[in-house]
């Protein structure tokens, strides 16, 4: 198969497994956002690079965000939002995150590919994603691809329309959107 071939079929993998996400779930999401004082997100491994790309288009809209764990990030309080990517929703320094923000009196939101995980039980809203976990176990949407691949390009597609929609809320286009963009390169 050429390399072509291969591109064309993860696309259209990412195309039907997109049609199994509850478009509720993500207006949802958007509405959450909206409601939050500031948003924090976390992942593990690729999906938490994912999720570092959805904090940074935040912070372009002018949203409160910050990515756990790293050097700069504020204090996580009450009624703020913790959005975490998780595909088999077990992953143990995502669940002590989770527990922690939950301990604090924080909103909890969790995309993952099992909603019956500890995470997914433990989050205020789960967004049931489609794909295939690592261990390849149970799958749900069938991929070519390796491991978690599938989820992962998936959770920043979603993200990314999130954003739009949170764009067409808030009126901001990416002309408004770049006045926040970094300027000391």
């Amino acid at each position: 198969m050429k390399t072509s071939d291969y591109l064309d079929r993860v696309i259209q993998e990412l195309s039907q497994a997109g049609t199994l996400i509850a478009n509720e779930d993500l207006e949802k999401l958007v509405e959450r956002i909206l409601q939050a004082n500031k948003v924090f997100v976390y992942g593990a491994g690729r999906s938490g690079f994912m999720l570092k790309s959805f904090a940074m288009r935040m912070m372009h809209m002018g949203i409160d965000a910050y990515v756990v764990g790293e050097t700069v990030t504020a204090t996580y309080e009450k009624d703020d939002l913790l959005i975490v990517g998780t595909g088999s929703g077990e992953t143990k320094s995502i669940i002590t995150i989770v527990e922690k923000a939950k301990s604090i009196g924080g909103n909890i939101t969790a995309l993952t590919i099992s909603p019956v995980s500890t995470v997914g039980k433990l989050a205020d809203q789960v967004v049931k994603m489609p794909g295939s976990p690592k261990d390849r176990g149970n799958e749900e949407a069938k991929s070519i691809q390796p491991m978690g691949s599938l989820f992962e390009q998936l959770l920043l597609i979603v993200l990314d329309s999130v954003i739009l929609k949170y764009m067409e809320i808030k009126e901001l286009d990416s002309n408004k959107m770049y006045g926040k963009h970094a300027n000391l390169e």
